[in-house]
């Protein structure tokens, strides 16, 4: 499948990913060291009021796997406006204005959803993946029947250093790539039960949640979760990147995209099995980096200022009504929140609490996966 029809169809396929990068360019700021570059921003506490959690607490234990997020009363989004801290303004606007929410209190997975888990799911139903369904003549209707192959998107370094403004660059569709093969036909999970199952695209995580006696969170869900309790921080774990000099998240350094770019100072150059890191204050592992997670909302870029325009208190969100990204305005998209192991202080930190993401809802890649939560 190396002829110039499925190059195109390659092209087209990741076209329509838009997972959550902006278009940055490579200049000497991408040399700023990541402290540097993650210094919070001296007002980044000032627009946001305390979090109040509710009192009520489940006598019962939460479900395997599980725990409690009180819900309660929080200032959610971001009043930081550069993607990186260290690069172009304003691409983190639709994550503005900051705007009150309550909400009731839930059950949430402590980890992503593991290749292990999902393996379950899979055995008991016989479930099929989108990325492991042949593409239809009705989705491309311009691909020739030999190029409509089973696959998804995978990260592919560079050669050299590239300039970010196109990330055609550094994702290619792999005929044979789905989450029981997270590079292509050639790899496979054995000995990486405990990894997040990546792969999957929003219905298949809707699928898995239903099985599960659960759902997908809500944006507001997550993010209340991801806070903590706490009140504006920048990441979950406080305002600090590296913590007494350590790495709390499982993301990139080094130079992004190039082989062997990454340099592995957090403990992994790729993805990494859940719990390797301290959980935040609820008791969630990875709610920064290593994969992003779907959720349940459409994206809309100016969901958050119809929110805070009402002037009150949201209560519960489930999010718009209808998808809306004037820059893809064909394109059907859900939230994704986290970052992944991609993100980088070069080009993307979405791990950044209160910062989002997007995806089209039927494009699958190595870098996305998803938690659930269940209602008391």
């Amino acid at each position: 499948m190396k002829n110039k029809t499925f190059w195109i169809f390659a092209l087209l396929t990741l076209s329509i990913i838009s997972i959550a990068y902006s278009y940055t360019r490579f200049t000497t700021k991408a040399e700023t060291t990541a402290a540097e570059c993650h210094d919070a921003p001296s007002n980044v506490e000032s627009e946001f009021k305390p979090t109040v959690e509710n009192k009520f607490k489940p006598a019962e234990k939460a479900p395997k796997g599980m725990v409690w997020i009180p819900g309660g009363e929080f200032s959610m989004g971001t009043n930081v406006e550069d993607e990186s801290l260290c690069s172009i303004k304003g691409v983190t606007k639709d994550a503005a204005p900051i705007h009150r929410v309550y909400l009731d209190g839930y059950y949430m997975d402590e980890t992503e959803v593991t290749n292990e888990e999902f393996e379950k799911f899979v055995k008991a139903t016989g479930y099929v993946t989108v990325a492991e369904q042949k593409p239809t003549k009705e989705e491309f209707p311009s691909a020739s029947e030999e190029d409509l192959v089973t696959g998804s998107v995978v990260f592919t370094p560079t050669p050299s250093a590239v300039n970010l403004n196109n990330f055609l660059q550094w994702w290619r569709y792999e005929p044979g790539a789905d989450w029981r093969h997270p590079e292509g036909p050639q790899s496979n999970i054995i000995g990486k039960e405990k990894y997040p199952v990546v792969h999957v695209v929003y219905e298949d995580a809707q699928a898995y949640a239903k099985w599960a006696g659960k759902r997908l969170p809500t944006e507001a869900e997550w993010e209340f979760a991801a806070r903590g309790g706490k009140t504006g921080n920048l990441y979950a774990w406080g305002n600090d990147l590296k913590p007494k000099g350590k790495f709390q998240a499982n993301i990139y350094q080094g130079h992004f995209p190039i082989k062997d770019g990454d340099t592995g100072e957090d403990g992994f150059k790729g993805i990494a099995p859940t719990k390797q890191y301290a959980p935040n204050a609820y008791g969630l592992y990875d709610i920064a980096g290593n994969v992003w997670e779907w959720v349940h909302d459409w994206y809309s870029v100016d969901y958050y200022k119809s929110l805070a325009e009402s002037g009150k208190v949201t209560k519960n969100p489930q999010g718009p009504d209808a998808y809306y990204d004037p820059n893809d305005p064909t394109e059907i998209k859900r939230v994704h929140r986290g970052g992944s192991f991609l993100c980088t202080d070069q080009y993307c930190t979405r791990y950044m609490v209160g910062t989002r993401g997007k995806g089209e809802i039927r494009s699958a890649a190595n870098h996305v996966g998803f938690r659930c939560v269940k209602s008391k």
